[in-house]
């Protein structure tokens, strides 16, 4: 419940109020006026409601079939004169967070809230922190991968980081599951339209960056883009950096003024020595650590996250047995065919991801190696041509370029992009299924290994703006040619 009282002086203190309009006429006879719910899905509107128009795909039509439907105020950035009071704002994604958290009662004041953000790594490291905390206290999860408010029911995410009306709702249902901790990842979009927009995160992570996300609809620029990345730094009472990240010492200046842990080369907290699946670390977590995930950058992950947990109460047992627990869905999972051969299925999708990804394999795989690989439609182009870089690098890779997530455009034109960077041999198999069958009958030896890069655990394809749930999902269709 929300009195519009309590939300004119929200949006006042925010100085994000201008006024209250009804078909161009000043409007003050809102005596009384409570909202029950808060909503920007026109079909959920009702006369109690206060519904919020965002978005640059919003049509006027919406807002008449909300008025239709008994709708009596709504908050907009300007009068669309449908005949009932408009609340004027500067920014309407501003004051959708800030009215979320009054409407939900602040349930971020009563958890213990981790955020992780960095170009890869977020779910995992996200996944390393929920199995810590899970030891001694009640975690809720936010990622890219599952979401669970309860600790029993997991369900997919649609966003790594939710709308702020989703994002407040999900926290105070976590509240009210009596979870005292909640973790999530917070990507730069979160930031560049105000997710996140006056929440403070107990702790905050940056994990690292390189070139991704760089696009007509995402950030124009690496400098946008880290921007955005930083700002999470700015919103944490205490943060975890990675002293190996580039533009590490830009960071460290930002973070100098609060509580801070640095983790990687030159820090207190680095990792001494690393096998496949143990590492030995100094610092605050000194000691040794058994992990399931194998790779130097899956160590630095768990490092991360224990750091983070430790201040978030934490003992050094449950970080110990967090880490040694944790799996990832879609993360480095792997099959073994009938011939020896192993079958890599990584969320790997940028080029900094896939060369790390490539070469872990490559120390624990000495034969043939098969990679598919794609690119996704209408975002990240960038992607294209780090592919084609990294890929010219790699020419003892065999390499099939199939499609990923093309959404409203042609993946077999999205594989002729990347093909357009590539100086070596290739091949393009566009169906993802035939691309993986093919892949699988080139081993022959347990030294050999096929990696399937890019969707991970994601079960479907993503065409015309719409997941079509007839792909089974990597995993699974390498299974059916083991």
């Amino acid at each position: 419940m929300l009195k519009i009282e309590s939300v004119l002086q929200i949006l006042k203190n925010d100085h994000n109020f201008r006024e209250v309009i009804a078909d161009g006429h000043y409007y003050f006879d809102w005596s009384g006026v409570t909202f029950e719910s808060i909503s920007y899905d026109s079909r959920q509107a009702k006369a109690d409601t206060l519904f919020f128009v965002k978005g640059t795909a919003f049509k006027r039509e919406f807002l008449e079939s909300a008025v239709a439907q008994g709708l009596a105020f709504y908050v907009a950035e300007k009068d669309y004169e449908v005949g009932i009071p408009a609340i004027l704002v500067n920014d309407i994604k501003q004051a959708m967070s800030l009215l979320a958290m009054a409407f939900y009662d602040n349930p971020q004041d009563k958890l213990k809230l981790l955020a992780f953000t960095g170009t890869k790594g977020k779910t995992t490291a996200a996944y390393f922190a929920y199995h810590i905390l899970k030891q001694s206290h009640k975690p809720a999860l936010l990622s890219t991968m599952n979401t669970t408010l309860d600790g029993e029911t997991f369900f997919k995410s649609q966003l790594s980081t939710p709308e702020s009306l989703d994002l407040f709702a999900m926290m105070a249902q976590a509240v009210n599951n009596g979870r005292t901790h909640l973790i999530m990842e917070v990507s730069s979009q979160a930031y560049l339209v105000k997710r996140v927009y006056g929440l403070t995160f107990d702790v905050g992570v940056f994990l690292n960056i390189s070139p991704d996300h760089i696009g007509p609809i995402e950030h124009p620029s690496l400098e946008d883009y880290f921007y955005h990345k930083r700002l999470l730094m700015d919103n944490s009472r205490a943060v975890i950096v990675n002293s190996e990240m580039d533009h590490f010492d830009l960071v460290k200046a930002q973070v100098t003024d609060r509580p801070h842990d640095f983790y990687g080369r030159d820090s207190d907290n680095q990792i001494l020595t690393s096998k496949a699946f143990s590492y030995e670390v100094s610092g605050k977590l000194a000691g040794t650590y058994d992990i399931q995930l194998i790779g130097h950058f899956n160590q630095e992950n768990a490092l991360a996250a224990g750091l983070a947990c430790l201040r978030l109460g934490a003992t050094p047992s449950d970080i110990q047995t967090g880490i040694a627990e944790t799996q990832v869905p879609g993360r480095m999972e792997v099959l073994t065919q009938a011939n020896g051969a192993k079958v890599f299925v990584d969320y790997a999708h940028n080029k900094d991801s896939l060369e790390k990804l490539v070469h872990v394999v490559q120390t624990h795989q000495k034969g043939k190696i098969i990679l598919i690989i794609g690119a996704p439609g209408n975002k990240g182009q960038s992607r294209r041509k780090d592919f084609g870089d990294l890929l010219n690098t790699l020419p003892e890779i065999e390499v099939i370029l199939s499609a990923d997530d093309p959404n409203y455009e042609d993946p077999a034109l999205i594989c002729e992009e990347i093909a357009g960077y590539l100086t070596r041999p290739y091949d393009t198999i566009v169906d993802r299924e035939a691309a993986i069958q093919t892949a699988m009958t080139r081993t022959a030896t347990p030294d050999d290994a096929v990696i399937i890069a890019g969707k991970g655990a994601d079960a479907y394809q993503i065409i015309n703006g719409q997941k079509d749930d007839s792909y089974l999902g990597d995993l699974e269709v390498a299974r059916q040619y083991l």
